[in-house]
């Protein structure tokens, strides 16, 4: 074994990693320690030694991790993969009247709850942030584009926002998007998700929908949208994503969609919102999610902070 290694040079810094003479000591017929090859020039005259010898380098031989938003493990791939992947997205102008200026006091509001959050995910290996209100009209959706929108703010981040309050769409006409999206398509698995998803910035995707849809329930907690948004998440890898769900207390879609979200953020309306009424979503979300927090929307106040609670 020896007079054949001899045959391939080996640099000066890899020689520290190799001791030849202990490959032949001890070791059983037609085995070899390729962990004393530090470097992939010698992997590479391994084996050319030994060409019977397989080193897999096939994706389903791939090291494996961890994928926090689907919590389950998936191959590992290159950012370079995962970044054509994600501008590959079709692109799209927004400008609706609920895109703030960064500067406005809402827009800091949100950056304070942005950067709460995302400490709170990054420190549970968190990445699915569900968005509903107790009643309708209290601002779910605002929440889901602005909250969004500060997240995209942070540099190099992949933030997706997938409006699933089917019932009653509502982020494309706050983006001033023309829409026609099929979510039902989407998530029912007739529609490729790099097809329908669309990139409103190099750090911020959107899921739109378009029409009305009563039975959404049942759809949220089929299996095969789970599986859906299971393998775009780990296709595309967002650092957070976001979901717009219908009103907890008026309909069942968010406890359906439970399980495919880490925690749910709890938007309230400063003016009609009741303590009985957050009390109630607490106590549906109890020992089935986290509560991540609670926004008071609707405060008339100059203080940021009364944004959010």
């Amino acid at each position: 074994m020896k007079a054949i290694l001899d045959k391939f040079p080996v640099s000066e810094d890899s020689k520290r990693h190799l001791d030849l003479d202990s490959l032949d000591a001890g070791l059983p017929k037609g085995k070899t320690e390729y962990k004393r090859f530090r470097r992939r020039a010698n992997r590479d005259r391994v084996q050319l030694a030994f060409p019977n010898t397989s080193i897999a380098t096939s994706d389903q031989n791939l090291p494996m991790i961890r994928s926090n938003s689907a919590n389950s493990l998936r191959p590992v791939t290159t950012q370079v993969d995962l970044t054509q992947r994600w501008h590959a997205l079709r692109p799209v102008t927004i400008g609706g009247p609920m895109t703030f200026n960064r500067y406005d006091l809402a827009s800091r509001a949100f950056d304070q709850l942005r950067t709460q959050l995302l400490q709170t995910l990054r420190l549970n290996s968190w990445s699915r942030i569900a968005i509903a209100a107790p009643t309708p009209g209290c601002g779910s959706t605002f929440t889901a584009v602005n909250l969004g929108l500060s997240f995209a703010r942070v540099p190099g981040s992949r933030i997706l926002v997938m409006d699933l309050n089917l019932r009653a769409p509502g982020i494309a006409t706050a983006l001033g998007v023309n829409c026609s999206s099929d979510m039902r398509g989407l998530l029912s698995g007739k529609i490729d998700p790099s097809q329908y998803l669309v990139l409103a910035k190099s750090t911020l995707a959107f899921g739109l929908a378009s029409e009305g849809d009563q039975d959404t329930a049942e759809l949220l907690c089929h299996q095969r949208t789970s599986t859906v948004l299971k393998g775009m998440n780990d296709r595309l890898c967002p650092d957070v994503t976001i979901y717009d769900l219908p009103p907890i207390l008026a309909y069942d879609d968010l406890t359906a969609f439970l399980p495919q979200v880490d925690g749910v953020l709890l938007v309230s309306d400063g003016t009609k919102t009741s303590a009985a009424q957050i009390k109630a979503c607490e106590r549906a979300l109890q020992g089935r999610t986290n509560l991540l927090g609670v926004v008071l929307n609707q405060v008339q106040s100059r203080n940021a902070q009364s944004y959010v609670g």
